[in-house]
């Protein structure tokens, strides 16, 4: 069902089935809609807008779970970028033709993460127009999981050394949750599109290298122009199905 609203606001997701997932070791089912439908009930509840970027939900399927609040997009997944990294750019595609009808976007995860509350009429993101809000975790950005999951990258991008070391104990941001105004996510995109496209399209590691090229973009081109955690989400991991305040829960 196409959102018929003008100048609204939207919150991107993707289901990519049928392809090995290596974050969740192991092969989606196709035409599996338990996988989105917390997230898809989350947009109806908080009467939001949302776009859900499928390449094996079945008509019937998508027919059954339509309403004001939802659009599925149907999209070819070609592997030649792992689920995680091709998300970005179906979703440039789309806004290639619709950003001009889009005033503020969040793109999410789509089986760990939920809205709590709608984040684009709070003042703290109303009056930071210029800024990212991404999600974070509990830990810092040098940690074992990410110096393996930075493997490809690191040895492809000059500067990702100096990245690392300069900010190894600032926060592991995470892009599970990205939002903020139509112009600055438009460019956000935009780089990070171009950063897979000349460094990661020929990654054969069990790594994505999204995480890694996510934290290095935004701490390298978008360091001042941030904001992460409280209140865009709750604790990564930590499962608070009893928190509230938030604008998203992330496990």
């Amino acid at each position: 069902m196409p959102l018929q609203l003008t100048k609204k606001n939207l919150i991107f997701s993707c289901l990519i089935t049928g392809t090995y997932d290596v974050n969740r070791n192991t092969t989606l089912k196709n035409d599996d809609f338990s996988l989105a439908k917390e997230w898809c009930d989350s947009i109806k509840k908080t009467n939001l807008n949302g776009v859900l970027f499928h390449n094996n939900l079945s008509v019937k399927t998508c027919e059954e779970n339509s309403n004001e609040n939802i659009e599925f997009i149907k999209i070819d997944y070609n592997n030649l970028f792992k689920p995680n990294v091709i998300r970005y750019f179906f979703y440039s595609d789309y806004l290639e033709k619709k950003s001009l009808e889009i005033d503020n976007l969040f793109l999410t995860d789509i089986s760990d993460v939920v809205v709590l509350n709608d984040p684009f009429i709070v003042p703290f993101f109303i009056e930071n127009p210029d800024f990212i809000f991404c999600g974070d975790e509990p830990t810092i950005l040098e940690n074992e999981w990410m110096r393996s999951h930075s493997e490809h990258l690191r040895a492809r991008i000059d500067d990702y050394l100096n990245f690392e070391e300069t900010f190894k104990n600032k926060a592991l941001l995470n892009c599970g949750i990205i939002g903020g105004n139509m112009k600055i996510m438009k460019e956000f995109i935009d780089k990070l599109i171009a950063i897979h496209q000349t460094y990661n399209f020929n990654n054969d590691s069990e790594y994505t290298g999204d995480m890694g090229a996510f934290n290095y973009l935004i701490r390298t081109q978008f360091n001042k122009r941030f904001f992460h955690g409280f209140p865009i989400n709750t604790e990564f991991k930590a499962y608070q199905i009893n928190r509230n305040d938030c604008w998203f829960r992330h496990k």
